[in-house]
């Protein structure tokens, strides 16, 4: 499959565009030569990878709020696009303690907003709702979950996450069936990616940039969980997957039309110890910066794996990245950004470019 072909002038309506996994998206799908229209908030400070990445010169971007409905409804149906992807959300579990009714706000009800601009075209669009791998009831027996398992939420980020996927199932059974494609023209999927790292996140409250800017500013780094095990992915992986699995509906509409689990293999998910170890090494600081905050302990699950069996054998994708290159590339982008002072976008499209060498 040639992604590039596909996506090459195609009209593409990207929610969560400042964000950073929308950032990184934005910036491959403006190298394709597609034609995107971002609707987000604004990023969070002017240090962010959107700015940093000249954002505004890669889209026509509308600072907006999935909750508003009519404006959605309005920027996504002037726009006439072929693709959605869905990337906005309130992405962060402990922040969804402190603000629970925003998080079910912003990511269920948001994407309900969402699917209804969708509803509203009055043209065939296919569309790919990411939600995450934490949408699954997790009694942390170590078994890999499958896109049936059952789906639940202990915090409000991974309720509101499942919600999503509820809200998302239905519109596919009740407007948008697969078996009907051919009288309604739309296409909708939903992704569920594992812990995504990779340069230019700057969020708070998320291990690597909590790394990143204790290295940057000579600081001690901070771990509340040090023995959690996650799916640590590249921001590519999972990006890559929603590309070819957008292309898949596009091509055969009605064959694609359900979730999708995009993660490492098994044997590459580590802990946020081994993590942080890994890229300290990469970055070559030998001091000893690491210590134990066992402070505000929140619940948050310590054991998660996705199989990805499903992804592999329908859509032909496999992550192609083991950790270890998954943490080089990472700390690799962040070093020569900040202490070589190399250009943001570049770096961006020099991993991806390497990557694509990969498929």
């Amino acid at each position: 499959m040639n992604i590039r072909e596909i996506y090459k002038g195609k009209r593409i309506f990207l929610t969560g565009h400042t964000g950073f996994k929308g950032s990184w998206l934005l910036t491959w799908l403006h190298d394709i030569g597609a034609i995107v229209k971002g609707y987000a908030l604004e990023p969070q400070s002017k240090d962010d990878l959107y700015n940093d990445i000249g954002g505004d010169q890669l889209c026509t971007s509308i600072i907006a709020d999935i909750r508003d409905v009519n404006r959605l409804s309005i920027e996504m149906g002037s726009f006439k696009p072929d693709f959605v992807f869905h990337l906005a959300a309130q992405p962060l579990v402990r922040l969804s303690y402190g603000i629970p009714l925003e998080t079910f706000a912003v990511n269920a009800i948001g994407t309900g907003h969402v699917l209804e601009a969708i509803r509203g075209l009055d043209h065939p669009c296919t569309g790919v709702m990411i939600t995450t791998d934490k949408v699954y009831e997790n009694p942390e027996n170590g078994i890999p979950f499958k896109e049936t398992d059952k789906l639940g939420g202990h915090d409000p980020y991974s309720a509101s996450k499942a919600a999503a996927e509820i809200i998302i199932s239905s519109y596919r059974s009740s407007f948008f069936n697969p078996l009907q494609i051919h009288d309604h023209g739309k296409s909708i999927s939903s992704a569920r990616a594992g812990n995504v790292i990779g340069g230019g996140d700057m969020a708070s409250d998320r291990i690597i940039p909590d790394i990143i800017r204790a290295l940057t500013n000579d600081k001690k780094i901070s771990i509340r969980n040090p023995m959690a095990t996650r799916p640590w992915e590249h921001v590519l992986e999972p990006l890559q997957g929603y590309l070819m699995l957008g292309a898949l509906q596009y091509q055969y509409p009605g064959k694609y039309e359900s979730s999708f689990n995009f993660g490492p293999h098994p044997d590459h998910t580590n802990s946020v110890e081994v993590l942080t170890r890994r890229l300290l090494e990469r970055w070559g600081d030998v001091t000893d910066r690491i210590e134990f905050n066992q402070a505000e302990q929140l619940k948050e699950a310590s054991l998660l794996n996705l199989d990805i069996s499903k992804a592999n054998y329908d859509l032909g994708w496999e992550p192609r990245l083991n950790f270890q290159e998954t943490v080089n590339i990472t700390a690799d982008w962040y070093r020569d950004r900040h202490l070589k002072g190399m250009d943001a976008r570049g770096l961006i499209l020099r991993d991806i470019h390497h990557f694509e060498t990969l498929y």
